[in-house]
């Protein structure tokens, strides 16, 4: 096969497709990419047998092939080439790459040992904006649990309906909820399924020109389909944790601060709990402060208060620093918190209201 494409573009389709690179398989063809070119367009792809990923781009076609190169050393190879024309030619056992002054020969692996591109018959769908999507995903994939004996909690729980949007996660320590509401495609009824966290992370962090993402189910996978990217992967199958029995429906007492001011506070007191990864916030009704304070037995305690805007009685609980760290990093930084209490030992739960509105509900910890 012969064909031509532009590195800029052959840059791009790599970044793509190599996260569906095997890494540690024992089946060299997995390591690596098939390229299919024809009729003006080349065609790659990637899987681990897990996970499967298609792009495709323009390329200048004079002899239609296809062949398997190592992913790792394209990638390698087309990243420091100069923004050229990249030329391929060969692939019966070796291919030769050039690209202005510099010249590659490349091993090759038959095309016929790489495993087929799924078939997609996608049994629903929803067409959703990519931009808010990703921002709603940054917000709740780090809660999901990384526990491989609980494979339901390592998933996020995608649910649509009319046009409210709603993401949920849980660790069985934490659970966050995000939703928007947003123009939907046209949907019967409602879409929910349950999508690996760390899929749907790589999916929406992938580079790509289009605004809106389709994503469909299948019995046992979910796909992705957005510009010329298509994405299959396997599915969570099971029934989610009931989150919405676990948040409580009223409080003791809710606080409200600065985003800002709460981080900042935080990452100072915790920079002490170095064998303790603790921390305790106590709100004082009547003065209207909350205090946080950390104590470490090795290097002793430190102490900040911070202003608030208190409602109810006053209150305090003992939380997993980094957890809290996870949450104030999620939001903006510009805007405000409200942490809501219950009685002793009962969840904290942080929310947060603007175009995306965020809940994120705490287990507490001994002090």
């Amino acid at each position: 096969m012969r064909f031509t494409v532009s590195q800029s573009s052959l840059a791009k389709a790599l970044s793509i497709v190599s996260k569906g690179i095997a890494t540690h398989s024992t089946i060299p063809v997995l390591g690596g990419i098939l390229m299919k070119a024809s009729g003006g367009t080349l065609e790659m792809q990637a899987s681990d047998l897990d996970t499967s990923i298609r792009h495709k781009i323009a390329a200048n076609v004079e002899e239609e092939g296809e062949t398997v190169i190592s992913g790792r050393m394209l990638t390698s190879v087309v990243k420091n080439l100069s923004d050229s024309a990249v030329t391929f030619d060969g692939g019966e056992g070796t291919i030769h790459l050039t690209c202005d002054k510099s010249s590659f020969h490349l091993n090759c692996l038959n095309a016929a040992d790489f495993p087929s591109f799924p078939e997609i018959a996608m049994e629903r769908s929803v067409e959703l904006p990519c931009s808010i999507l990703s921002e709603m995903v940054d917000k709740v994939y780090k809660v999901t649990s990384r526990d491989t004996s609980r494979p339901i909690l390592a998933g996020v729980l995608l649910n649509v309906e009319e046009n409210l949007v709603r993401l949920v996660a849980t660790d069985s320590y934490r659970l966050v909820v995000c939703d928007t509401n947003v123009e939907t495609s046209s949907l019967d009824g409602t879409f929910e399924m349950i999508i690996p966290g760390t899929v749907f992370h790589d999916v929406l962090s992938l580079p790509s020109e289009s605004p809106t993402i389709i994503i469909g189910s299948t019995a046992n996978q979910v796909i992705f389909v957005f510009g010329n990217t298509t994405y299959v992967s396997r599915r969570i199958e099971g029934t989610f944790p009931d989150y919405k029995k676990l948040i409580p429906s009223t409080c003791l007492t809710s606080v409200k601060v600065k985003v800002a001011d709460l981080a900042g506070a935080l990452r100072r007191v915790s920079s002490i709990a170095t064998s303790n990864s603790s921390v305790r916030l106590d709100v004082d009704a009547d003065s209207g402060q909350m205090l946080l304070s950390s104590t470490s037995p090795d290097q002793g305690d430190a102490r900040e208060q911070l202003s608030a805007d208190v409602e109810g009685q006053s209150n305090s609980i003992g939380m997993n620093y980094r957890y809290v760290g996870d949450c104030v990093g999620a939001l903006n930084q510009e805007s405000e918190v409200t942490l809501e209490l219950q009685e002793k030992m009962r969840p904290g739960v942080f929310k947060s209201y603007s175009k995306i509105n965020y809940l994120y509900l705490l287990m507490p910890v001994r002090m």
